[in-house]
């Protein structure tokens, strides 16, 4: 029985997709029309409804007929971005070329993305559970919501001269991070009615990478002192108060000649440079919790969703802020997050670029076959070179606490942020959250609501 309401929905969904595309606006209303006098008019002695019947039939069969009169043969062409973000408007290029000898006017341009419906797995989460039929539904069209990847808006096209080219703006909203996968265009031709499409498919392939959403960060001064880093860093990006000698090497333009070898280059009878490196800077750590149990229950798994891509999205926040702020040029950045394998992704002058780690996180997915205890020797290796901290957590329960108590005990100011689903005193999490394991003067904890981040991060 499930199977097939399944099939049913789908059979639904891909009839509405169809039909969106295939008819106008007008189009659609001269339907739904249709349909109504269809119902009030089947007994024909006591309605003259069934006239207004006929004629809104034979109007949108004279459209159909007038629509596959029309002729028209465009290709086209992307030029996509390198990236975008979730919640901020795309925009790209389209290059359209009329292959026919006629002039082509009232052209409109629809991006189709690969939109998958939701497994039978997910529908049976979603129906299997004995809840109220009102629920299902909510939770259904919830997760009908979530496969949604974005928002594309048609484009009314200018005419189109023959054989020539035309440049048009595209613009879509992305709606969730990761591999935006483009698939079609459809360009559509409207009948003299207005009501039916002829619709001209171009199968174009291409993806996007959307990087998580981003709030603003206030001005924040991360704690902590400078510290000894093993090994040291490059000079060319020495950020710290010592150089050490590390090796000689030859000489490169550009290279400052009070580094000049004086005694090696007598000898070889080549210019020769003497390469330092800083063993001293500032080093603070950005923890990224990913940590969900398997949950059961759709809704619970759409709340866990939530905030699971708010936590993202602070994370990357964060990382810009601080990479783009007072301390960019004198501190590095560890970012550790445990996602299908752990990373401990490091930012900074001479390290990767900000816009690597924003593609790992657009990545990243919640971690539910390990415990939270996986992360905590990562945590370890780093606490000896780390100056502070900020937690981003999904919980509060005795692991968490157990990982700041760890960094309180090496004496590492932490900035712990919780992201809680619901209000009250626990605030939706496992326990209250509270102050006690925060022993260090700078250490702070801070609890975030969904729907209100942005406010809670300007509070911080």
């Amino acid at each position: 029985m499930n199977w097939t309401i399944y099939r049913l929905l789908r059979r639904s969904y891909a009839v509405r997709l169809w039909l969106s595309r295939e008819l106008t606006p007008t189009g659609l209303g001269v339907l739904s029309f249709l349909l109504l006098l269809g119902l009030i008019g089947l007994d024909i002695k006591r309605s003259v409804s069934y006239q207004l019947f006929a004629f809104s039939g034979a109007l949108l069969l004279v459209a159909i007929a007038t629509s596959r009169l029309s002729r028209h043969r465009v290709s086209a062409s992307r030029r996509l971005p390198r990236f975008g973000t979730v919640g901020v408007p795309l925009q790209y290029r389209i290059l359209l070329q009329n292959q026919g000898q006629r002039k082509q006017r009232g052209l409109t341009l629809a991006e189709n993305f690969a939109d998958p419906f939701p497994s039978f797995q997910a529908f049976q989460k979603v129906f299997g559970k004995k809840t109220p039929p009102a629920v299902q539904r909510r939770a259904w069209l919830k997760l009908l919501a979530r496969q949604r990847v974005a928002i594309a808006w048609p484009i009314d096209l200018p005419p189109l001269a023959p054989r020539g080219e035309t440049e048009v703006i595209g613009e879509i909203m992305p709606l969730r991070r990761g591999l935006l996968p483009f698939q079609t265009l459809t360009v559509a031709c409207p009948d003299p009615f207005g009501l039916v499409n002829r619709c001209q498919r171009l199968v174009l392939p291409q993806t996007v990478l959307i990087l998580p959403k981003r709030y603003e960060i206030p001005q924040i001064e991360l704690p902590g002192a400078r510290r000894h880093q093993a090994g040291g860093l490059a000079l060319a990006a020495a950020v710290g108060d010592s150089e050490e000698f590390r090796a000689l090497r030859e000489y490169r333009p550009g290279d400052p000649l009070r580094k000049i070898h004086w005694k090696s280059w007598a000898k070889t009878g080549r210019p020769i440079v003497k390469e330092s490196q800083s063993e001293y800077s500032m080093r603070h750590a950005l923890i990224l919790d990913t940590f969900q149990a398997d949950q059961d229950s759709e809704w619970i798994t759409e709340e866990a969703a939530e905030v699971m891509e708010e936590a993202i999205a602070i994370a990357a926040s964060f990382a810009c802020a601080l990479q783009t702020g007072g301390q960019a040029q004198e501190s590095l950045l560890d970012t550790v997050f445990v996602g299908l394998q752990a990373h401990c992704f490091t930012i900074g002058r001479g390290f990767g670029h900000t816009e690597k780690l924003l593609t790992l996180l657009a990545a990243v997915q919640p971690c539910r076959d390990k415990s939270f205890d996986s992360l905590l020797p990562v945590v370890q290796a780093q606490m000896s070179r780390l100056s502070g901290c900020i937690c981003i957590l999904l919980d509060w329960d005795r692991d968490r606490q157990t990982l700041i108590k760890q960094l309180q005990a090496a004496g590492i100011p932490t900035l712990v942020l919780i992201v809680a689903t619901a209000q009250g005193l626990n605030h939706g999490l496992t326990e209250p959250p509270d102050n006690s394991c925060l022993t260090v003067p700078e250490s702070r904890l801070h609890v975030l609501q969904l729907g209100d981040i942005q406010k809670g991060l300007w509070n911080l």
